[in-house]
């Protein structure tokens, strides 16, 4: 497994407590680090907030082709986001162009769970990959589906994927989640392109048979032989979202699809908590020990 890099610093917890108007006891605000916190949108501002700067990252800086009422609002508009909370990494530090504090969202990533999904017609990756088997293999574990992750371009760090990656651990233990999925994106639309980091998920991070699922219409992901497939240079062409994943032991689906409409080619992933749970532990710390020792 690739090594991971050590810690960016103490993660403040924040005790649970019950938020007004909704029925769990998971907090907004799931931690501190710095000048950043790890929130959950509570309002319908922090989601628009949210949509923004997907619009940024997705249409804006990465050339998506925006729906018209999408591009006059500028926001990423999708029927998901009633349904799903958004976990939003915020900067409190960061100021107008007045020079006034002004806190801003600098990451972002959606969350479905399983038994909302049930509840509104099923998943977003479904659009794109059969997943149907798969639920029915695992009929007794709990899904969470992460979507339309993104990072402000003024914050891509490893700091800013690991705090988005505390929170999603925060809020995946909180709702004894067994399986996390999504589509994970390549930025581009052309497979001979991407043959190398395709190659190197099919090689290196290959789901096994019981964690397989189809795409609609995909493309192959084993377009290099392995002895072709540098596992440094594959890594290293991944996004460095994508590249986290491998780092934490996620596996992908076999087989890829091309999303036009965001100029993306889009990879499922399997992250089974229980397979990662020690490492991260180990890594990160158990979240019920995480407020311990720290000041807030």
């Amino acid at each position: 497994m690739w090594p991971i890099p050590p810690p960016i610093g103490v993660i403040i917890e924040f005790p649970r407590q019950k938020l007004r108007g909704e029925s769990t006891n998971l907090p907004q605000i799931l931690g501190r680090c710095g000048k950043y916190e790890i929130h959950l949108a509570s309002t319908r501002k922090e989601i628009r907030e949210a949509q923004r700067l997907r619009y940024e990252v997705f249409y804006e800086a990465g050339g998506a082709i925006a729906e018209p009422h999408a591009a006059l609002v500028r926001r990423d508009l999708c029927r998901f986001d009633k349904i799903c909370d958004h976990l939003l990494i915020v900067d409190t530090a960061a100021r107008s162009s007045f020079g006034r504090i002004k806190p801003k969202v600098v990451c972002t990533c959606r969350l479905l769970r399983g038994e909302v999904a049930a509840r509104h017609g099923g998943f977003y990756s479904q659009g794109e990959f059969d997943i149907a088997p798969l639920l029915a293999r695992h009929s007794k574990a709990r899904f969470l589906e992460l979507g339309r992750s993104c990072v402000d371009p003024k914050y891509r760090s490893k700091r800013a994927i690991e705090l988005l990656w505390r929170g999603l651990w925060i809020y995946a233990k909180h709702y004894a989640i067994d399986v996390m999925i999504g589509c994970a994106s390549l930025p581009g639309t052309n497979p001979l392109a991407l043959a190398l980091p395709l190659s190197f998920l099919h090689h290196q991070a290959c789901a096994e048979a019981d964690w397989q699922v189809r795409p609609h219409d995909g493309v192959p992901t084993a377009m290099l032989d392995r002895a072709a497939v540098d596992p440094h240079k594959g890594i290293a062409a991944l996004p460095p979202l994508l590249k986290f994943y491998v780092r934490i032991g996620a596996k992908f689906a076999d087989g890829a699809v091309i999303d036009r409409k965001f100029g993306t080619i889009d990879v499922f992933t399997i992250v089974p908590v229980a397979e990662i749970e020690t490492r991260y532990v180990a890594y990160f710390g158990d979240p019920r020990e995480a407020g311990k020792g720290a000041a807030a």
